[in-house]
C-alpha cells in the first residue's frame, strides 16, 4: 500500500474515533504541561492523530495526499539520494514521525506552565513534507485548492510561513500553528542531512530564479 495512503488512513480512523470520544481526545492531544511536567510524551506524537474538525483533518489529509507520494518518490531516487534512495520509503515516514515531536517544541517550552493549552492537528508532520518537497524540487508549481494557480514552490513555501505566523499570533483554536513554521524548518533540513548537495542545487535554482 502507499505509505501516503496509509497514513492517510490511519490518521482519518483515529481522528474519527477521537471525535465523538472525548476521553480518548483528551488523553491523545497535546498538551505542554502534562508532557513537560507530567513525562507524558506520547502526546508529543498523538496528537498528529488528531484534528479540532473535519475542516481541519480535510485539509491536511488533502496536502499531505497531495504532496506525500511525490516526497516518499524523490527520496527513493537513485539520482537524487544515490546513497540511501533503496531507503527512501523509511526515510519518508521517519521524517513525518520525527517532525511531529520536533514541531511541537516551540509550544512545549512556550506554553510548558500553561495547563489550558492544548493542540491537534498533523500540520507540523504535514509542513515537513510540504517543504521537504520544496527543497528537493523547487521547480514544481504549487496551487491552491480550487483556484487555478501556478505558484513556484520557493514562493509558495514563504507565504506558507508568513501565513501560520500571522495565524499564530492571532492564538485561537486548538490548532498549533506554531508546529506549520517547525515543521516547515525541519522538513527543510532533514533531507539536507541526507545528501547536503540538495542544499546547493535549491539555491543555485533560487538564484536563477531572481537573476
Amino acid at each position: 500500500m502507499n505509505l501516503t495512503i496509509f497514513l492517510i488512513i490511519v490518521t482519518s480512523i483515529v481522528s474519527y474515533l477521537a471525535f465523538s470520544n472525548r476521553e480518548m481526545f483528551d488523553n491523545l492531544k497535546f498538551n505542554a504541561f502534562m508532557v513537560y511536567n507530567r513525562k507524558d510524551y506520547k502526546r508529543l506524537f498523538t496528537h498528529g492523530l488528531l484534528h479540532a474538525d473535519w475542516m481541519h483533518l480535510i485539509f491536511n489529509m488533502y496536502v499531505l495526499y497531495a504532496f506525500g507520494d511525490v516526497v516518499e518518490k524523490i527520496m527513493s531516487k537513485e539520482d537524487f539520494f544515490p546513497k540511501t534512495h533503496y531507503l527512501g520509503s523509511f526515510l519518508y515516514v521517519l521524517m513525518y514521525i520525527i517532525a511531529l515531536p520536533i514541531s511541537s517544541l516551540p509550544s512545549l517550552f512556550k506554553h510548558k506552565e500553561n495547563y489550558g493549552y492544548n493542540a491537534v492537528g498533523a500540520s507540523g508532520a504535514v509542513s515537513a513534507v510540504v517543504f521537504a518537497c520544496i527543497i528537493m524540487y523547487p521547480e514544481m508549481k504549487m496551487g491552491l485548492i480550487f483556484i487555478p494557480l501556478d505558484i513556484p514552490a520557493p514562493i509558495f513555501g514563504l507565504a506558507y510561513l508568513v501565513f501560520s505566523y500571522y495565524m499564530g499570533k492571532r492564538g485561537k483554536g486548538q490548532i498549533a500553528h506554531d508546529a506549520h513554521f517547525a515543521g516547515s524548518i525541519f522538513g527543510l533540513i532533514f533531507p539536507v542531512i541526507i545528501n547536503p548537495s540538495i542544499l546547493t542545487y535549491f539555491i543555485a535554482y533560487i538564484f536563477l530564479m531572481i537573476s
